[in-house]
């Protein structure tokens, strides 16, 4: 049975409606752009074309009672089709003359998963809401005998510490490259290794209200970071900065610059790490005259025994540098005294102590040869109360080991007056 349908849409969007040439279909967007309608769209078309069983996953259940099944209603409606394609809200279903079905699931009821087969396509809406294991686990319940098998997600672009930065753009730890995401903005739909990118902002939908763009623009004086989400659709930095002072140059123009500082106070810091976290060392140089903070080189491993690190340190000459360690570690830093290294404990300082310090200076300038230090620091931004929405002052994003170093290596200076010796 073949149903005959015509609605109009957004031009933006009308070759996503027919391209099923890929298995991943990834739809990025900011507020109103119209990501969500459309994919239900595409997916109501395509079961009106072939029986198929389709699966819509969001994090919690309940939400789709007003956001996807609504949706799908909405547009059955709209469509004229409520005489052919039938709702049923409990539990919530779509079913169509020629035996397709739509099925909601949430990934906090999982063994509601469990007895879900011939699944030829998922939509996971909202799926930065959802953990890496959940998007995991769903692409093993995506398989049929025969169909062609797709998944569709769709996203507010969150933060680029969220998986699906990492896993569908970049993952900078693991040195993982698949698309930057500055081209998607620049050409809105692209196809990389066999996965479909579409960008789009509330520019695309020509059926939004001239009001409600306006209101997304009045974001940028009072919240810039659900401006660059909400307005622009893009992802990057999600949270306020702990150090917004921070910025990059090229290497030999920070060498350049400390070597023009008139009293060079030259400090080190190292963090000690094995399995899960880093061994990480900073060499830095402070021209207090100016309250600047450089960072000019980094040493970041793991898995790496005392020994070895030592080995490593030595033939980067840090032997003969007075070194700042964490004094968690007394034996860490007794076995390197032995070596040979000039390396002591740190004073002991909170996190929030140590953090205010960062602050204090007026600019941190870190090498682009410090890669690591870049990626830790840039975008290094502070953890806040679920319940409160305040931020908690001495915990982060991450973990940031390169953070910690500094702390350890700047531990007898104060950026308000000259404390301790200096380091070579």
């Amino acid at each position: 049975m073949t149903l005959s349908v015509e609605k109009e849409v957004n031009p933006h969007f009308e070759d996503f409606l027919f391209d099923w040439r890929c298995k991943t279909q990834l739809l990025v967007g900011g507020y109103g752009s119209s990501k969500s309608y459309h994919v239900a769209l595409k997916i109501l078309l395509k079961l009106l074309e072939e029986k198929r069983t389709a699966l819509v996953v969001r994090e919690v259940y309940d939400t789709h009672r007003d956001s996807t099944f609504s949706l799908f209603t909405e547009i059955i409606e709209d469509l004229s089709l409520s005489g052919k394609i039938k709702t049923s809200s409990s539990p919530m279903t779509v079913k169509f003359p020629n035996g397709s079905k739509i099925i909601f699931r949430g990934m906090d009821k999982p063994e509601k998963l469990k007895s879900i087969n011939n699944i030829s396509l998922i939509w996971l809406e909202e799926c930065s809401e959802i953990k890496y294991a959940g998007f995991k686990e769903l692409l093993g319940r995506l398989r049929h005998p025969t169909l062609e098998l797709f998944i569709i997600l769709s996203t507010n672009p969150v933060s680029k510490g969220n998986w699906v930065y990492k896993h569908f753009f970049k993952n900078e730890m693991e040195e993982y490259f698949v698309l930057d995401d500055e081209e998607l903005y620049k050409q809105q739909t692209i196809i990389v290794n066999n996965t479909y990118y579409h960008h789009s902002t509330a520019d695309d939908n020509l059926f939004l209200p001239e009001s409600y763009i306006e209101q997304l623009d009045e974001m940028a004086l009072y919240d810039p970071d659900l401006h660059r989400i909400a307005r622009k659709g893009r992802f990057g930095v999600n949270g306020i900065l702990v150090l917004p002072q921070f910025e990059t140059k090229p290497h030999d123009e920070v060498m350049a610059e400390i070597a023009l500082i008139r009293k060079p106070l030259r400090k080190n810091g190292m963090d000690f790490g094995f399995v899960d976290s880093y061994n990480a060392v900073l060499r830095m140089v402070v021209d207090h005259e100016n309250k600047w903070l450089y960072i000019y080189w980094e040493y970041y491993k793991r898995g790496m025994t005392d020994d070895k690190t030592a080995d490593e340190l030595e033939v980067e000459g840090l032997k003969k540098s007075i070194i700042k360690a964490d004094n968690a570690e007394p034996k860490t830093i007794a076995y390197f005294k032995q070596r040979g290294f000039r390396m002591y404990s740190c004073k002991k300082l909170t996190r929030l102590e140590n953090t205010k310090k960062m602050k204090r200076f007026k600019k941190i300038i870190c090498s682009d040869a410090c890669v690591n230090t870049i990626r830790e620091l840039k975008e290094l931004t502070f953890k806040k109360n679920p319940k409160t929405d305040e931020i908690i002052e001495d915990e982060f994003n991450i973990d940031p080991h390169t953070f910690s170093a500094m702390w350890y290596g700047l531990d007898d200076y104060e950026v308000a007056s000259v404390k301790g010796v200096n380091s070579k």
